[in-house]
C-alpha cells in the first residue's frame, strides 16, 4: 500500500516573500527621504521585521539599495530612450534633464545612486552604464544639430545639473519648486546661439563623481 503523502502549505516560505517585500517597500520610502545612507535599523522597524531579517534577504546595504532601486534607475534609461525618438534633438534633451531634474529633486535615493557606485556586475550599474551610453547620444545629437554649444562635455552637464538639485534641497519644503528656476538658467547656458568660449576643460567622469560624492 503507497503510503499516504499530505501536500502541506508552506507559510513560511510565503512569509518570507512577504517579509521581503515589506522591506523594499519601507527601503525605498526611505531612501527616497533620506538618501542611500538611511538606517537599516530604521528601514527594518518601518518594515515591521528584524534587523537580522533584513540581513537575510540583503546581506549588504548595497544588495539593498540595488533590489530597491533598480526600477527607478531602469526608468530614467527608459526615458532616455524616449527622448532620443524626439524628432527635434534639443527638444529630446531638454525633455530629458528635466525629468532627471525632478526625479532627483524628489528622490534622493535616486540622487545618491547616480554618484555612488555598486559592484561591477550589479543590475544597477549595468543598467547605468546603459543610461550613460544614451546620455551621451542625446548630448551629441543636440551638438550636432547646432543647437547645444559645442564646448560643453556630458560630465559638464551632469554635474551642473546635480549641483543646480542639490543647492535647492535645504529649501525644499519652504520652495519645492526653486529647481525649475535654476535648471532654466543653465538650459538657456546651454544654448549655442549666444555661448561665449569656456575656460578650461570639462572633469573627467571620476572627477565628477569625486566632487558629488564629496557633498554627500
Amino acid at each position: 500500500m503507497a503510503a499516504h503523502t499530505e501536500t502541506a502549505p508552506r507559510p513560511r516560505r510565503r512569509d518570507a516573500r512577504d517579509n521581503r517585500d515589506r522591506v523594499l517597500t519601507a527601503a525605498r520610502e526611505r531612501f527616497r527621504a533620506e538618501g542611500l545612507e538611511a538606517s537599516l535599523a530604521g528601514i527594518a522597524r518601518a518594515a515591521g521585521v528584524s534587523i537580522g531579517t533584513l540581513y537575510n534577504h540583503f546581506p549588504t546595504r548595497d544588495a539593498l539599495i540595488d533590489a530597491a532601486l533598480h526600477d527607478v534607475v531602469a526608468e530614467s534609461v527608459a526615458r532616455a530612450e524616449a527622448a532620443l525618438r524626439e524628432p527635434d534633438p534639443w527638444t529630446g534633451l531638454v525633455t530629458h534633464l528635466l525629468w532627471l531634474a525632478e526625479s532627483q529633486a524628489g528622490d534622493r535615493g535616486f540622487t545618491d545612486i547616480c554618484v555612488r557606485s555598486l559592484p561591477a556586475d550589479s543590475p544597477i550599474e549595468q543598467t547605468k552604464a546603459r543610461g550613460h551610453e544614451l546620455f551621451h547620444r542625446l548630448v551629441r545629437r543636440a551638438q550636432d544639430s547646432g543647437a547645444l554649444r559645442a564646448d560643453v562635455d556630458v560630465t559638464d552637464i551632469g554635474l551642473l545639473l546635480w549641483s543646480g538639485v542639490r543647492a535647492t534641497e535645504g529649501i525644499r519644503v519652504a520652495a519645492p519648486d526653486a529647481w525649475r528656476r535654476h535648471l532654466g538658467i543653465l538650459l538657456d547656458g546651454l544654448r549655442s546661439g549666444a555661448a561665449h568660449p569656456l575656460p578650461g576643460v570639462p572633469l573627467d567622469p571620476d572627477q565628477v563623481r569625486a566632487a558629488m560624492a564629496l557633498s554627500q
